[in-house]
């Protein structure tokens, strides 16, 4: 496994190697562009750079318009601002005329860390699920980061795209094939499958890793596309393994564990479990005391799967 690396720090490369090759291509920020990473892309590119200041929704208003114009577009902000203070312009503006706006939000969830509960979003999923035609994506590492933001790009529509704030392993190789609206299948098992997203991927498999030693054979399912969701791998795991377990650094309501279940319960009903944050905010700390103390770990994720069985 290589060092970690952040997803905004990933996502501000690949901003920076798609501008080469689209010159049509608009980054937006909201005052926030050394944080989100975009702030590579300014310095490559600083013709096609707009740092709209601390006005979400006026920037959002914006992509729309340049957008609407034949401009391929990823505004940036925190995962907070963009979903929180902004949901109304991206469902009115972005959603329904299905402009071709990136909403591309950083420091999601727990691991935001020290910036606290004010800053810690585990509602972003859920809202961005809402809106009709939003794609919604939660890469787990640099290398998927990477992959997926180039699919992203090449499309024409409307998508959410989360990364992080603090440093995760890479966990895919950059000959691993990352398709958008198709979970990959990490690891195969028979007793049970936990499908994760985003950071939680890499949980999962610790966790598939600590439950062979204890004679548990976990299939591990990465669901990066949120929405549209890959019903089929899923109902697959479900009629194979007879139990899920969802991980996801978010709240479990409306979140991947709502999206799983909904797939579940109409194609093939069987037990589950959810592991992700729980109907509370969360604390100024550090990101793995957080999530040690908000049950998002591999050793939460063993604990689940053992409560099935």
């Amino acid at each position: 496994m290589a060092d970690k690396i952040a997803t905004r720090q990933a996502y501000g490369e690949a901003l920076v190697e798609l501008g080469k090759e689209y010159d049509n291509l608009v980054v937006m920020d909201a005052d926030l562009s050394g944080s989100t990473k975009t702030a590579m892309f300014k310095a490559a590119y600083p013709e096609r750079f707009f740092n709209m200041g601390i006005a979400e929704q006026n920037m959002y208003g914006a992509a729309t318009g340049l957008a609407l114009s034949g401009k391929i577009v990823c505004a940036s902000t925190f995962a907070m601002f963009a979903t929180g203070r902004a949901f109304e312009i991206i469902r009115n503006s972005i959603g329904y005329t299905k402009a071709n706006v990136k909403v591309c939000a950083s420091h999601a969830g727990i691991t935001v860390g020290e910036d606290g509960a004010s800053h810690q979003t585990f509602e972003d999923i859920a809202l961005m699920r809402t809106i009709p035609g939003m794609m919604v994506v939660n890469p787990s590492d640099a290398v998927a980061t990477k992959k997926l933001l180039r699919q992203i790009v090449e499309m024409d529509g409307p998508c959410y795209f989360r990364v992080g704030r603090a440093a995760v392993p890479v966990f895919y190789d950059e000959s691993d094939e990352i398709v958008l609206g198709k979970g990959n299948l990490v690891r195969d098992g028979s007793d049970v499958t936990i499908v994760a997203t985003g950071i939680m991927v890499n949980e999962a498999f610790e966790a598939a890793k600590t439950l062979e030693a204890e004679g548990i054979d976990a299939r591990v399912i990465d669901i990066h596309t949120i929405k549209p969701i890959d019903g089929e791998i899923i109902i697959k795991a479900a009629q194979e393994t007879g139990a899920i377990v969802t991980a996801e650094e978010h709240g479990i309501i409306g979140g991947l564990g709502d999206a799983v279940a909904q797939v579940v319960v109409k194609n093939a009903p069987c037990k589950m479990a959810m592991v992700g944050q729980l109907d509370t905010y969360g604390e100024s700390g550090k990101p793995d005391e957080l999530r040690e103390k908000y049950h998002m770990t591999a050793k939460d994720i063993v604990e689940a799967v053992k409560s099935l069985r």
